[in-house]
């Protein structure tokens, strides 16, 4: 017995195995008996288990799979329920040992009998939990079936449906109210000049901007100026916030050795991130739900006034940077559940690049110009295009900038923003805080509050500093408190 259970399970049962071999012997007998029957019964001991091989292999069951997560997505460290429900699409019966497939922080893969005991409908449903630790989003199933033969000899053992894709996005932190509403409300509002029983002619109008409600078009004015005017006799008006969320990969020193686990990338390689880029997504998270909670509309950004989600592979609108509401913020959430780093440029292709401009000034930043596969980069950190998507938004709320390792050169680019916001605030997730005392220097030069973070700290000690009065002068510079990673 010890014998047979070393065999390969993939292809004959233990009974198919014993078959095997009590017809290998038979057949020596036959040899050296010299009886026709034995050979016979050997030959019939040997076909048999190849026969029923060979049906398997070609006769296949045929299944329907229904999976279904709740909830979906689900927070890291919440647990989900999967309800799985197995339906046969053939006239077949008889017995099948199933398998749910998990990627491997997941646990042990369950595993059940078709069809359940409680099957009804000819569906068999079954419900099992997972949970995990990690953001990210990962393969769930496929599920596989092992099936036999009607006499048990030989085993077959397939995929019957493609899995489905499970989100984890990260969990919020609360964070301590502050002073970042700066001259609106704790609702989150702001009063706006009302006029008394304004008429056609005397109500005060501006300008339209992008997300301005149509019902407050001023169509007498429109027609007069010749561009949309609106008209400002609105009693409230619904806060701004804009987020700049830092994910370049030499920020935060993400690398090959630092992979994200779950599905790869569209490139095809594991996602890079790093201790430090984990602790920045868990803190644009929960700002933005902090903010969300007290009814800001949100605006995100990457350090090149992109899109802060334009390259996430969870992201439901890619290329989208404003969000409202609970299905903005659940959208915020889904598109940080795969965010990571970007990779650096490759110095030989961007020498490629600059050879290609070399010979062709006149491709040059044109409209249509095409470079070659790879050697695409992103805009460069804090330049002209970020500041002016701030400008067109100057003063309507706080500036958050959630940020990796920037040198004095990049706080100094970036420390002009400040004037864009009603409050502005920096917070840099890095390994060593105390030794970004120049840089934190920088940003508050320029009127920025600006504090420095370990992966360790936690996040509400970090934000705590920001909760002070405009007015109040910044902590010193030597203010180190190193217990909780924290320097501000």
């Amino acid at each position: 017995m010890a014998l047979l259970d070393k065999l390969p399970r993939h292809l004959f049962t233990r009974r198919g195995w014993g078959m095997l071999a009590a017809g290998a012997f038979t057949l020596a007998a036959a040899q050296v008996m010299g009886r026709r029957d034995l050979l016979t019964l050997a030959l019939l001991l040997l076909v048999l288990p190849l026969v029923s091989l060979a049906g398997v292999r070609l006769i296949k069951p045929r299944f329907r799979v229904y999976r279904e997560f709740n909830p979906s997505p689900v927070e890291t460290s919440a647990p989900a329920t999967v309800h799985l429900a197995v339906a046969r699409t053939d006239p077949g019966s008889g017995r099948v040992a199933m398998e749910e497939r998990l990627p491997a922080q997941f646990g042990v893969a369950p595993a059940f009998r078709f069809p359940s005991r409680s099957a009804t409908g000819g569906t068999s449903r079954y419900e099992y939990h997972l949970t995990s630790r990690q953001r990210g989003q990962f393969r769930i199933g496929p599920v596989t079936a092992e099936f036999t033969d009607p006499f048990g000899l030989s085993l077959h053992r397939q995929a019957i449906d493609g899995g489905d894709v499970l989100t984890v996005t990260p969990a919020a932190v609360v964070l301590p109210a502050t002073g970042l509403a700066g001259a609106r409300g704790n609702d989150g509002v702001t009063a706006t000049r009302v006029r008394a029983n304004p008429s056609d002619d005397d109500v005060m109008t501006r300008e339209y901007r992008h997300g301005d409600p149509m019902r407050r078009v001023h169509w007498a004015a429109t027609a007069r100026h010749g561009s949309l005017m609106v008209r400002q006799e609105e009693s409230v008006t619904t806060p701004e916030a804009t987020i700049i969320l830092d994910h370049r990969s030499g920020a935060f020193g993400g690398g090959p050795g630092t992979s994200m686990p779950g599905l790869p990338s569209q490139e095809g390689h594991a996602p890079a991130t790093s201790d430090t880029f984990e602790w920045s997504v868990v803190a644009a998270m929960s700002v933005s739900a902090h903010l969300a909670e007290r009814n800001y509309s949100l605006r995100l950004l990457d350090t090149g006034g992109e899109p802060a989600f334009l390259h996430s592979p969870s992201s439901p609108e890619p290329g989208a940077e404003e969000y409202s509401g609970t299905s903005g913020l659940q959208s915020i959430a889904e598109s940080l559940a795969a965010i990571h780093l970007s990779r650096p440029p490759h110095p030989r292709r961007d020498g490629m690049l600059r050879d290609i401009e070399a010979r062709n000034p006149e491709r040059r930043g044109a409209p249509g110009a095409r470079t070659p596969a790879g050697t695409e980069q992103g805009p460069p950190a804090f330049d002209d295009h970020l500041m002016d998507k701030l400008s067109a938004h100057r003063m309507r709320g706080p500036l958050i900038a959630v940020l990796g390792r920037i040198s004095a050169e990049e706080a100094a680019a970036l420390a002009p923003a400040a004037a864009y916001g009603t409050n502005a605030f920096a917070i840099l997730s890095v390994d060593r805080p105390a030794e970004f005392q120049d840089v934190l220097e920088v940003l508050r030069q320029g009127g920025w509050r600006a504090v420095a973070a370990a992966p360790a700290a936690q996040l509400a000690t970090a934000w705590g500093p920001f909760d002070q009065d405009v007015t109040l002068p910044v902590a010193p510079a030597s203010e180190v408190r190193r217990g909780a990673g924290v320097v501000t």
